[in-house]
């Protein structure tokens, strides 16, 4: 087991350095160590028990979901409220739609075609959000919306993966047991999210003088776990009770230090999934596959950019940060190794799948900083010769957009929302002191993050 680990982190460390000084994303460089340590690269695997590897690679994915739940916040999401629904849906309908059509006429059974849609219609928030943020870009409006979409896609995932498992394991399609098992995974959604919403939070801040950073990253991983298994006896997947419960703990007073606790662990279980990752791509079939990877690329990136422009045009944002959008959203996420894994563990998936999708990934990752510096330009190209009608349409958005920023610039929008929820349950007898409560911990969050703001 240490001489696995070793080689893995040495391996992982070398190559993601050199990645960092080639200016590339460092999970492309733990995909490379992965493919070169792996069976394939060399011939054997310099790897002894890969069992093991793949157990740290499961660990680590329920750490990133948890922290990806911990960036969650259900105030900001109610914000972008507009632009989120109706961007996140058009991109994830839009992709899954396309996705399902490729491996349709690429000559795919049901079960293939459907993973792939799932495969298709995320993008990745690590990797958006770096390179917005090595482009300059982090203080453009479109972020806010962009962000919010890329959350809306996290949630979308996660639950893809408990449907996509649940139509796997009886191997076929019935849209009423589906049905029932939305509705169940909904009720049981909420039930999990108020009691953990109006407990954990009032706990958390109670227990705040006695939690050092040693207790503290103890108890919330107990948390996690805990929710991890409990997600496991009611049928849902284990990754939805590792988000599940990164999202109510975001909404305590200690989701900052929580998240900074975490950040060192979930780097090395995350880079030992990717590891893992890349020693299931043997180099020669990305050679046999190369017109389907480059396909696959060519869908995500002019799909994204289409349905991505179109969905934030239609959530009520400007062409410019519509389009700003649209071009980030160019490449296949981590959620895409997750589900291909998926279809793989279950062995509902052909083998082929799950290389094209990582070689996909590499390259549509590769190319993401250069599509998103391309946004702009094509952005003047298309408003200079668009007829003047467009041009009208194009500067009222802009001029409605403005305004209304300087309108919510002059509010509190979480005070506000605050009390209309007051207003809309203060007759209600039996949720009035449960909806105070909430707005209670919710309010103490905002007030905590606005000391660290400030601090």
């Amino acid at each position: 087991m240490v001489h696995d680990l070793y080689i893995l982190m040495i391996t992982a460390g070398v190559v993601s350095l050199l990645f960092k000084l080639l200016k590339q994303p460092v999970v492309l460089g733990y995909i490379v160590a992965g493919v070169i340590v792996g069976p394939y690269f060399f011939g054997e695997s310099f790897i002894n028990n890969a069992e093991n590897v793949e157990a740290w690679g499961n660990i680590g994915v329920l750490f990133v979901l948890f922290c990806i739940g911990l960036e969650f916040r259900i105030k900001n999401l109610l914000q972008s409220g507009k632009v989120a629904a109706i961007g996140g849906a058009t991109i994830i309908i839009g992709m899954m739609l396309l996705g399902y059509s490729v491996g349709y006429l690429a000559g795919l059974n049901m079960m293939n075609s459907l993973f792939l849609a799932g495969m298709l219609c995320m993008s990745s928030t690590t990797i958006v959000m770096k390179a917005i943020d090595e482009a300059g870009l982090n203080k453009e409006r479109f972020v806010k919306g962009a962000t919010s979409i890329l959350i809306i896609e996290d949630v979308v995932a996660v639950v893809l993966m408990v449907l996509l498992s649940s139509i796997a394991i009886k191997n076929q399609f019935e849209g009423a047991e589906l049905l029932d098992k939305v509705l169940v995974l909904a009720v049981t959604l909420v039930i999990w999210f108020v009691l953990g919403i109006l407990v954990i939070p009032t706990l958390m801040r109670k227990l705040k003088p006695y939690l050092n950073d040693e207790t503290l990253i103890i108890i919330s991983l107990g948390l996690c776990l805990g929710m991890v298994l409990t997600a496991e006896e009611a049928g849902f997947s284990s990754a939805l009770g590792a988000f599940v419960m990164g999202t109510i703990l975001a909404e305590t007073t200690e989701s900052h230090r929580i998240e900074k606790l975490m950040t060192p662990l979930k780097n090395v279980f995350a880079a030992i999934f990717f590891v893992s990752v890349g020693m299931m791509i043997n180099p020669a079939s990305l050679v046999e596959y190369w017109p389907a990877i480059l396909n696959v690329c060519v869908v995500v990136i002019v799909g994204m950019i289409i349905f991505g422009t179109l969905g934030c045009w239609w959530g009520g944002e400007t062409l410019r940060d519509s389009m700003m959008t649209g071009f980030s959203y160019v490449q296949i996420g981590e959620f895409s190794f997750i589900i291909a894994a998926l279809g793989n563990k279950l062995g509902v998936t052909d083998p082929a799948l799950y290389p094209i999708i990582v070689a996909s990934s590499v390259v549509t990752t590769f190319l993401t900083p250069y599509i998103i510096k391309a946004a702009m330009p094509c952005y003047q190209f298309l408003y200079k010769h668009a007829p003047e009608k467009v041009r009208a349409k194009i500067d009222l958005r802009e001029q409605q957009v403005a305004e209304a920023e300087k309108i919510s610039a002059g509010e509190n929008g979480g005070s506000a929302t605050a009390d209309k929820v007051r207003h809309a349950v203060r007759h209600t007898f039996v949720t009035k002191h449960l909806v105070n409560l909430f707005i209670k911990n919710m309010s103490a969050h905002d007030e905590e993050t606005k000391e660290e703001t400030k601090d």
